[in-house]
């Protein structure tokens, strides 16, 4: 039987210790979820990698939401987030860099590689709106990154389901392709029986209320951004779980 790897965008420690509790290989730990996840805090990821015991931990290297064209101060500032990362004992940092054109920005990613040597790399879903996912694909290996997370430059991994394949081809084992962006315990057997890939990132969240018993709700931390402040989105284990189980029990009926 295929042994998948499953890996859970956490937003938080009580979300990595659902994903543990679940059965998640690793976990992408980030901040600021709303923006497309950002770098979380020193103290999160002390205390997540003091918690995870069976359970990989990957940080997320992003200073801001936004683009993915980043400038020489931003750059100093990953790199000062992945040698932190590293003495905390994250066992890998993902992170991704393009030009004003829409390709691998090859400077900024050689500078970031080389402060990653002994974590693991995922160049993450900046490959999803790269101007050329083929070439983008081969530069990528060249760098030396173990994995590209990505939902085949559609908005979800479902829908980009012929892209993935065509990647997993072109790919030929030498590097890892990590499916991402929507997937879930309803469709993931399917993007695993089309595309052949092996590795899947998903977040099996779930939205629990507050416990504030006084609110007001005419006040936005976000200024003129509105979101239900008494509401969170946190993974659960069950979610995880069930994902799981769901990707293994279509892969016994064949």
């Amino acid at each position: 039987m295929k042994k998948y790897q499953i890996e859970v965008c956490a937003n938080s420690i009580e979300s990595c210790l659902a994903a543990q509790a679940g059965g998640a290989d690793r976990v992408e730990l980030c901040a600021g979820i709303p923006e497309g996840g950002t770098t979380p805090s020193y103290g999160e990821i002390s205390i997540a990698r003091e918690l995870l015991t069976r359970t990989r931990l990957h940080v997320i290297i992003r200073p801001r939401g936004g683009d993915f064209l980043y400038s020489p101060i931003e750059i100093k500032t990953m790199l000062m987030d992945i040698e932190m990362a590293g003495k905390i004992g994250a066992d890998g940092v993902v992170f991704g860099c393009l030009t004003a054109e829409g390709e691998i920005d090859l400077p900024a990613m050689q500078q970031l590689m080389q402060a990653s040597k002994g974590l693991s790399v995922t160049f993450h879903r900046a490959f999803d709106v790269c101007r050329n996912s083929q070439k983008a694909l081969e530069q990528i290996i060249e760098l030396g990154c173990n994995r590209i997370l990505t939902s085949g430059q559609q908005s979800t991994a479902e829908l980009g389901i012929s892209l993935l394949k065509e990647l997993r081809i072109q790919a030929a084992g030498r590097i890892i392709l990590l499916a991402g962006c929507g997937v879930n315990e309803k469709n993931i057997s399917h993007i695993a029986q089309e595309t052949g890939i092996e590795e899947f990132h998903f977040s099996a969240r779930q939205t629990i209320k507050s416990d504030m018993n006084y609110k007001n709700e005419s006040v936005s931390m976000g200024g003129t951004v509105h979101i239900n402040e008494y509401e969170r989105n946190v993974t659960t284990a069950q979610r995880v779980m069930d994902t799981i189980q769901a990707l293994y029990k279509a892969i016994d009926k064949e």
